[in-house]
């Protein structure tokens, strides 16, 4: 469902309940901000499917008759093949039709079951994209994510000479906007030095993966030049936390703004699907690996 049209069936459902008035709108505001809290999160994994399939779109596809199934699993190489159709990487696969998941030794030898549990389901679902970057659907989400921000980065900052991209940037600069979030990343304007817009990634505490909420009322406090954004966000027990910049830990302390130089920064976030259209355009410039 369209996210509106969602929002309102929620607002509707609230209405119903026997509630005084200020707890039915704070229930009703909580219940939204979760729901785009949501949508911006799978905004961001369509972004990071679609670009671990066009990397891996160059991969042989195996045949149906290619993979090894053990007798009493026979009836899952259909479902099995068309999934490797779409992403012949995958070392893991959830079956959804038979409730079953697999697991891949050597080339196509797909014969040994894994523990079909919600746990594991979940790491099938994150092996799509994962792997696709070379990672594991099975190793820490958060940090996965990060790492791929991380790959897809110096191809974001080619989104800077796109007329679409510039056209959407001097739009924010005349409504005020220095800080525009699109699918993971941060399109920065940053006034000091060379003024220019520069791509930064979201990160650390913010996001509902964690059990927070995107705090979109919250602003952005910058006291350094690192290259991550952790956007405002509120945590469980209704603690509103400003969001900050800062580097990821394996680059070391982020250089320091001058104390006259330290800014305070609303946010704006657009549709991520713009953001797969985006990177959509340059692909049109550049062929995949292997082409």
């Amino acid at each position: 469902k369209h996210v509106a049209e969602f929002n309102a069936e929620v607002s509707a459902r609230v209405d119903e309940l026997d509630l005084d008035n200020d707890l039915r709108i704070s229930i009703t505001l909580k219940a939204e901000k979760e729901l785009t809290a949501q949508r911006r999160l799978a905004d961001e994994e369509r972004l990071m499917l679609s670009e671990a399939l066009r990397r891996n779109a160059h991969l042989d596809r195996p045949r149906a008759e290619d993979l090894v199934l053990s007798p009493e699993l026979e009836n899952l190489r259909e479902d099995l093949h068309e999934q490797l159709q779409e992403s012949p990487y995958l070392r893991i696969a959830h079956i959804p039709r038979w409730g079953m998941a697999l697991v891949r030794s050597g080339e196509h030898d797909w014969s040994t079951r894994l523990k079909p549990t919600k746990k594991c389901f979940v790491s099938c679902a994150r092996e799509k994209i994962a792997r696709g970057f070379g990672l594991s659907g099975t190793d820490h989400w958060g940090k996965t994510k990060a790492a791929i921000r991380s790959m897809l980065l110096p191809l974001a900052n080619q989104l800077l000479q796109l007329a679409s991209v510039q056209k959407i940037l001097m739009e924010a600069r005349a409504r005020g906007q220095r800080v525009v979030v699109m699918g993971g990343f941060v399109f920065w304007y940053e006034e000091n030095g060379t003024p220019g817009w520069v791509i930064k990634t979201t990160g650390g505490e913010s996001g509902s993966e964690n059990g927070q909420t995107l705090w979109h009322e919250g602003t952005i406090i910058s006291k350094n030049h690192g290259r991550i954004v952790v956007l405002p966000y509120i945590k469980e027990n209704g603690e509103k936390v400003q969001g900050h910049t800062k580097n990821a830990s394996h680059d070391g302390k982020a250089l320091p703004r001058h104390r006259d130089e330290y800014v305070e920064l609303p946010f704006e976030i657009l549709d991520g699907d713009l953001m797969i259209g985006l990177f959509g355009e340059l692909h049109y410039e550049r062929p995949a690996p292997g082409q």
